[in-house]
């Protein structure tokens, strides 16, 4: 296998490992909304107050996919 070859290869593999971070984002956010609604059902007047922090919780959660997304690119393109 010629350098050029292995090196291509090298970025392909490297960039799907980068990836798996974005399949634990969505397993996290599916937690996240799950216990939500969950939470929701047994207390519905608590509603207002968790579904802020539940915004939160995606959104750094939701970061994190983005940062996998944006090194398996860099890894890609760079």
């Amino acid at each position: 296998m010629d350098p050029q070859s292995a090196a291509l290869l090298a970025k392909d593999v490297g960039a799907g490992l980068a990836t798996i971070g974005v399949a634990g984002a969505g397993v996290g956010i599916g937690n996240l909304f799950g216990s939500f609604v969950s939470s929701v059902g047994r207390n519905p007047a608590a509603r207002d107050a968790m579904f802020r922090d539940v915004l939160l919780g995606f959104a750094l959660t939701e970061a994190v996919a983005l940062y996998a997304l944006v090194i398996a690119l860099i890894i890609l393109f760079a």
